[in-house]
C-alpha cells in the first residue's frame, strides 16, 4: 500500500519542538528552531511517496523564506501530478528518470504555476529525490542538501550529490522567470548494499557550534543507529545548540543486491 505525507511549516510549525514521522521507511524529521534564539515560524514543507510493492521513494523538501506560500504553491502543483508521477515511476526504469525531468520542468516552466507564484509573498528552495530500484535522481533548485551514505563512497570522501546553488528560487522572485531557467539534476547509481539518502534543509548545516556542514559528521552521529535515533540525535544536537533557523530532514536507508559498476581493473 502506497504511503503518502504531507506537511509545510505554516500548518504546523514545530518551534521548540522535535517532531519525527515515519512513512514507509522514510523518516521525516523536524525542528521549528528555538524561540530563545528568536524564532517565531517555520517555513519549510516536504511531501513523501513511499510505493514498497514497486520498490520507489518520491521525496520533496522545500525551504521557503518571506512567507511559506511558496512551499504550499509547489506542493499543491506537484499533488496535483500524483497520478501521472506514479504511473511514470510504476513504469519502466529505463525511460522513468527522464520522464521524470521533464514533467517536473514542465510543471515550474507552466504558464500557469508562474501566474499562481504572481499571486504569492516569498519564494523557496525545491529539491526533488526519487529512488527506484538501484538508481538515485534528484533536481534541486537553491540550497537544500542531498547526500548519500555508503562506505565505498565514503572512503572516498562521496557525500554531497547535489550543487547548492544560491540565489535560486521558485516562487516569487523565481529563477523560473528568467529567459533560461536555473537549476542541477543527476542521477546516480547506487552501491551494492545498504545506502543511506538523507535530504536536509540549511538549518541543520549552519547551526551554531556544531559541524555539520561537514556530511561526514552527520553520518557518523547516524552510525550504529536507527534510521529513527539517527534523525532525533541530529535535531536534538542543533536545539541544543540554540539554533535559531528551521531544520526539516528526510531520512531513509536502501539496500540493493544488484552489483554496482567497478573499475575494469
Amino acid at each position: 500500500m502506497r504511503k503518502e505525507y504531507k506537511w509545510v511549516g505554516s500548518d504546523e510549525h514545530f518551534v521548540d519542538q522535535i517532531h519525527l514521522k515515519e512513512i514507509g521507511g522514510v523518516i521525516a524529521g523536524h525542528f521549528g528552531g528555538n524561540s530563545t534564539a528568536g524564532q517565531t515560524k517555520n517555513e519549510d514543507g516536504c511531501l513523501v511517496w513511499v510505493d514498497k510493492k514497486k520498490g520507489w521513494e518520491f521525496a520533496l523538501l522545500l525551504d521557503a523564506h518571506n512567507t511559506a506560500q511558496s512551499a504550499e504553491l509547489v506542493i499543491k502543483e506537484i499533488h496535483s501530478q500524483k497520478e501521472i508521477i506514479s504511473e511514470i515511476l510504476d513504469g519502466e526504469i529505463a525511460d522513468c528518470f527522464e520522464k521524470m525531468n521533464e514533467l517536473i520542468l514542465s510543471i515550474l516552466k507552466g504558464n500557469a504555476f508562474k501566474e499562481a507564484c504572481k499571486t504569492i509573498q516569498g519564494e523557496t528552495a525545491c529539491l526533488f529525490a526519487i529512488r527506484k530500484g538501484n538508481y538515485l535522481y534528484w533536481l534541486s533548485v537553491g540550497d537544500c542538501l542531498l547526500h548519500l551514505y555508503h562506505p565505498e563512497l565514503s572512503r572516498l570522501g562521496e557525500y554531497q550529490q547535489n550543487h547548492r546553488s544560491f540565489y535560486e528560487w521558485v516562487g516569487q522572485n523565481s529563477t523560473f522567470n528568467k529567459a533560461v531557467p536555473t537549476y542541477s539534476s543527476g542521477i546516480k547509481e547506487l552501491r551494492t548494499g545498504v545506502n543511506h539518502i538523507l535530504l536536509t534543509t540549511d538549518g541543520l548545516t549552519e547551526c551554531p557550534g556544531i559541524d555539520f556542514d561537514q556530511p561526514q559528521e552527520i553520518f557518523s552521529v547516524l552510525e550504529g543507529t536507527t534510521n529513527q535515533e539517527g534523525v532525533q540525535k541530529l535535531l536534538e544536537s542543533i536545539r541544543n545548540n540554540n539554533v535559531r533557523d528551521s531544520t526539516t530532514i528526510l531520512s531513509w536507508r536502501i539496500e540493493t543486491s544488484k552489483e554496482a559498476t567497478m573499475p575494469s581493473d
